[in-house]
């Protein structure tokens, strides 16, 4: 076999693998919950070891990665938020193939540590979605040709920004619109970007744009013994919605002022922490769960909680979350005891946590994966370094990892 006929013998054969490789289609994954079921998701890497490419990237962001279709994609602010992209690359390669902007002429609040486009994209396959924040919603196909926009949406105005990401259920796309003096939770059309339902939520308004008060956190679908329900941490409680309508099913009290996490589920227990010190709960919401059911809340805390900004995971009846200061929670879900706490890494973290054939990953604000097992007694098994500051998490796919840093996009693994 000459050379040439090698090569291509070999791209036919690892092309298809990729396209079969498992998509990343939100930035918390398949499910939405920091699940992955990858069984071979690589273990170490540092900036030059086990790399497959990295590619530079116009700026910093907030934002993390998805990856569907061979290809992976990011949101990118530059200009000072006055131009707002989603960047396109080929998965096997890094190559960008096309960037598509949206521009912002007005002015947005945010805090220099939330650079403006902190939403991550999500896709349901057929449409990338991004939300922009106030320069709105927007929907690309997968060659980069805008389907629809939606930028009669309002502004979205608190001095620290805005992250909530897209969600996609069924043939809709579900946003939280917030934080802010105004709130709203709407799904819109995955084709045509047209309201299909929208429920205001005045009672998670702040008073102005300087107000500690709102929601950053993105909704998590859940089905609660054949009832789909959409799972929101709000100011001071945590609600369910009816996905399909809009409207809500139950509600619990007892979050704080601020909430920038997603709510994780087990079976029926949920569980939801607050930011900035305020307390967690947990609450048994079954297949009967309707209105206020703060009365059948399990547990919830009174002392102040370490920072927690990114979102944990659940493994078996436990729920892991590395805070913002470095220390790793094992947190019982049913009784909210923390079974275990230590410092991991080094410096602070906004990171997610994701569950991976019994491992967890998550990146520290320094650039470290942290690789830990997942159990109560957890243990550091790997630290991976890229040596670069990032706020975002991991996205995994057909035994790679991919990265979003303040200065590069990565590809880790084979």
């Amino acid at each position: 076999m000459t050379a040439p006929s090698f090569f291509r013998f070999l791209f036919f054969l690892v092309v298809p693998l990729l396209a079969k490789a498992g998509d990343w289609p939100t930035w918390r994954g398949p499910n939405g919950n920091g699940q992955s079921d990858e069984q071979d998701a690589p273990a170490k890497w540092s900036a030059t070891e086990n790399v497959s490419w990295k590619v530079a990237l116009p700026g910093p962001g907030n934002s993390s990665p998805i990856v569907a279709k061979g290809k992976v994609f990011v949101t990118q602010a530059t200009e000072d938020g006055k131009r707002r992209a989603l960047l396109c690359f080929d998965r096997r390669t890094g190559k960008k193939l096309w960037e598509r902007a949206t521009s912002f002429p007005g002015k947005e609040p945010t805090h220099k540590t939330n650079p403006y486009c902190a939403a991550s994209p999500a896709t349901d396959g057929k449409v990338i979605v991004v939300s922009h924040g106030s320069a709105g919603l927007v929907a690309y196909d997968f060659e980069g040709k805008e389907i629809w926009q939606r930028n009669d949406l309002g502004p979205q105005r608190h001095i620290w920004g805005n992250a909530s990401s897209p969600l996609p259920y069924g043939k809709t796309f579900i946003q939280l619109w917030g934080p802010g003096p105004v709130v709203f939770i709407l799904a819109v059309d995955s084709s045509t970007g047209e309201t299909v339902w929208k429920h205001d939520l005045p009672e998670a308004r702040g008073k102005d744009e300087k107000h500690w008060f709102g929601s950053w956190s993105t909704p998590v679908l859940r089905n609660n013994h054949g009832r789909d329900e959409l799972l929101l941490g709000l100011p001071k409680k945590l609600v369910a919605f009816d996905p399909q309508t809009g409207k809500k099913i139950w509600w619990c009290n007892g979050l704080g002022d601020l909430v920038y996490n997603n709510a994780a589920i087990t079976g029926d227990y949920v569980m939801a922490t607050s930011g900035y010190g305020g307390p967690a709960l947990g609450v048994k919401a079954g297949k009967d769960a309707s209105g206020d059911i703060t009365s059948q809340r399990l547990w919830v805390t009174t002392e102040r909680n370490l920072q927690r900004i990114g979102t944990g995971a659940v493994v078996g009846d436990h729920y892991y979350i590395l805070t913002e200061p470095g220390i790793l929670q094992c947190i019982e879900i049913a009784t909210g005891k923390i079974m275990k706490k230590a410092r991991v890494g080094n410096g602070g973290n906004w990171g997610s946590i994701t569950h991976v054939s019994g491992k967890l990953y998550v990146t520290n604000q320094g650039g470290q994966t942290l690789i830990l097992s997942a159990k109560p007694d957890f243990e550091v098994l790997t630290t991976n370094p890229v040596n670069e500051m990032t706020r975002g998490s991991l996205a995994f796919s057909g035994q790679q990892a991919f990265l979003r840093t303040y200065k590069h996009l990565w590809c880790l693994g084979k």
